[in-house]
């Protein structure tokens, strides 16, 4: 089993980058280590603004996702039990429903440690405000419009850097 794990990353690349962006990318070693016991009324808070910013679409289907991310690599060091694999695979859904929410509670955990109840129940104020709501809808689409400016920038700016190389290619006498 440590093999597909190995195999297996974490989370996805998406799934990372949402989290990096909704909420900023700390270590959780550093978290844990940094991050005093939060009380719970500032888990409560974190918990509020987590459902406001609706972020628990960010992980519903993490544990379907996972099963099937698992179910494949089993498969491909178990060819022989494809089908059983494939049968059991609703049956460890439905077995591991709900621990999604850890991930809930991990993030609320974390924006706890990074924010004081104070900080918390302020934040709370302001995404309940009409500007905080257009932040809760907007930041979203805009996030989207960054990341597609952004890989339209990388596609454009790798043909400079490309053009560049093949220029001092051609003054070595080296034509690509």
């Amino acid at each position: 089993m440590k093999s597909v794990l190995k195999m297996l990353p974490v989370a996805s690349l998406a799934l990372g980058v949402a989290l990096g962006l909704a909420f900023g990318a700390v270590p959780a070693a550093a978290q844990q280590a940094a991050a005093p016991k939060a009380s719970p009324a500032a888990i409560a808070a974190a918990k509020e603004i987590l459902t406001m910013k609706n972020a628990n679409a960010l992980y519903a289907n993490a544990v379907p996702g996972m099963v099937e991310k698992v179910k494949g690599a089993l498969i491909g060091q178990n060819l022989n039990y494809q089908k059983d694999l494939n049968e059991l695979a609703p049956v460890v859904v439905q077995q591991l429903a709900g621990r999604e929410k850890e991930i809930g509670d991990g993030m609320a955990q974390a924006y706890a440690a990074q924010f004081t109840e104070q900080e918390l129940k302020d934040l709370v104020t302001f995404y309940k405000s009409p500007l905080g709501q257009k932040l809760i809808t907007a930041e979203p689409r805009a996030i989207e419009q960054g990341m597609a400016f952004t890989n339209t920038w990388a596609q454009n700016f790798s043909e400079i850097v490309a053009s560049a190389f093949r220029a001092e290619m051609k003054k070595r006498g080296k034509d690509m």
